[in-house]
């Protein structure tokens, strides 16, 4: 029993210690604007202060198509802080979002784009859309 709980113990411990110091992503909203969708992502910064962070991010269609491929430059993120940003996808109704695929760091300044990319951590709160990297 002692076994059991010290290595549910060590289990937990690894895994906050693996949230921390990361940066979460969250896909809030999808508006139509104009002839454009609106994506609307929540950001909490827990890694270094950044003063940019760009995504290569692929949205699909219902089909498994790439509807569009885009960098979204999400700007400054400060440490601890949570930011709001919104970017216009021209051309592609949200209705026809089906999957939102973060595909890689294209650029972070205030640490290695490669230690972003690990750090980076998506999600969706968008019914229907799913969001993955």
């Amino acid at each position: 029993m002692v076994r059991i709980t010290l290595l549910a113990l060590a289990v937990a411990g690894s895994a906050a210690a693996e949230d921390a110091g990361g940066i979460a992503l969250d896909l809030n909203r999808l508006d139509p604007v104009d002839n454009a969708c609106r994506l609307t992502f929540v950001a909490d910064n827990a890694l270094v202060p950044l003063t940019t962070l760009a995504l290569e991010t692929v949205l699909f269609d219902h089909a498994g198509r790439v509807a569009a491929l885009t960098l979204f430059d999400l700007g400054d993120l400060p440490l601890g802080s949570r930011r709001v940003r919104q970017f216009d996808v021209a051309g592609i109704a949200c209705t026809d979002i089906a999957q939102v695929l973060v595909n890689g760091v294209a650029s972070c300044t205030g640490a290695e784009p490669a230690t972003c990319a690990q750090a980076l951590r998506v999600s969706g709160s968008v019914a229907g859309v799913e969001v993955m990297q």
